[in-house]
Order: structure tokens, then sequence, then C-alpha cells
């Protein structure tokens, strides 16, 4: 049976989008609900024009974080929520929804972790001189950006790159790993063992991303 997943969102939910796009093919999860803490997010409204379950849960309406995360945890029980999905959830957990979901919830984040974790990672690869960066999907843990990896991608970084221009570069390839990582998770190719992630059926190790590129193909 597909995997029943719930999205957390609280603003557009470009990768959300994606993940719903790419539910609609052969693909061994299914959304089952599409949860935001703002009334007003676009991707609310999109989600239910898509015929997708949606429902907003105000975070401002709730004395505590707990209380809210409880609403949540509620909500994607109604929904019979099997895997939980961040997609631009600007929320931070209480350690006892994480728990509660512990092994069961991903987020992308648009680095290659562990570096630059937290706020700003574009501005942060850019000051740190880097010439590859990426995006990045794990699991969640009470520790922000710093659960167990199941899948990244690297793009390169450009000397003439803004934080604008090198998340512009990184969004597209989130909208293509957040897919792949949630399938690998929701078929069981990928599992948690002693920490880490690994993967059943890994295909082969491919090209390298050389950054900046040798001149003549050398």
């Amino acid at each position: 049976m597909k995997k029943r997943v719930g999205i957390l969102i609280s603003g557009r939910g470009s990768n959300m989008m994606a993940l719903v796009e790419a539910a609609r093919a052969d693909y061994p999860a299914e959304i089952a609900a599409v949860i935001s803490n703002r009334p007003d997010a676009p991707g609310l409204a999109w989600a239910r024009a898509q015929g997708l379950p949606a429902r907003a849960i105000d975070h401002t309406a709730f004395t505590s974080r707990e209380a809210f995360d409880e609403a949540v945890h509620a909500a994607l029980t109604e929904f019979g929520v099997d895997l939980v999905a961040l997609a631009g959830f600007m929320r931070i957990q209480s350690a006892g929804f994480v728990e509660r979901w512990k092994g069961r919830q991903l987020n992308i984040h648009p680095a290659l972790l562990p570096l630059f974790k937290g706020l700003h990672p574009h501005k942060q690869a850019l000051e740190a001189g880097v010439k590859i960066s990426g995006c990045t999907v794990h699991f969640v843990t009470t520790e922000a950006d710093s659960g167990p990896i199941v899948a990244q991608a690297a793009v390169p970084v450009l000397d003439t790159d803004t934080p604008e221009t090198l998340a512009a570069r990184i969004l597209p390839v989130e909208h293509k790993l957040y897919p792949h990582a949630l399938a690998l998770v929701a078929s069981g190719q990928a599992r948690i063992d002693g920490g880490r992630v690994v993967i059943s059926a890994r295909p082969g190790a491919g090209e390298a991303l050389i950054s900046p590129q040798p001149q003549g193909g050398g």
C-alpha cells in the first residue's frame, strides 16, 4: 500500500507542489493532506484547487508551541498520515512532536548539510567561498538541520552569485530531489541504521560535479 503523506507548509509551498505532482504518477506515496500554520498561505489555496484535503491551523491561536503541535498531530492522525514532509514550514517544532514522528518526518534544506545549517544558508555558502552548494533531504530530529541524510544534490557556485541567484539555481534542484528522497523512504529503500541512512539497491555513483569546470574537458 502507498504511504500516506502529510505536507506542512507556511507559504507558497513550491516543494509541496513538486511532491503533489510526483505523487500523481507511478509513486509509492499519496498526498493525504496539506496543513499550513498560516491561513493565508498561497500554497494552501493551491492545494485546495487541486482537490487535496487542506487545512489551516493558525499558530497564533495557541498559547504555546506544544498546544499548536498537538493540534497539528491530531490533524495528521485524523488524515491517517504515515509520513510527514516539511516544505517551507517556518515553525520550530517541540521536542515532543519531533519524537512522536521520529523516523517518519522529512525536511529539505537548501545547503549541503552538515554545512550551513539554520537561517540564510545561501549567504553562509557565499561567505565561506565554497564552489559547490546544493540541497539536502534529511530526517527531522530535535537539533535543527541535523537529522540523518537521505539524499543530496549539488550545483555550482559562481563568483557572480548573490544569495538570491544561488537560491534560484538550487530551488529547481530541490523540486527534483525531494520527490526522489520521499520515494526512497516511502518504498522502504531508505532506512535509518545506526544514526545514518542506508539505501538498498543503490544505483551507480554517476558523474562528478566539478566547479569551476576544467577547460577543454581536461
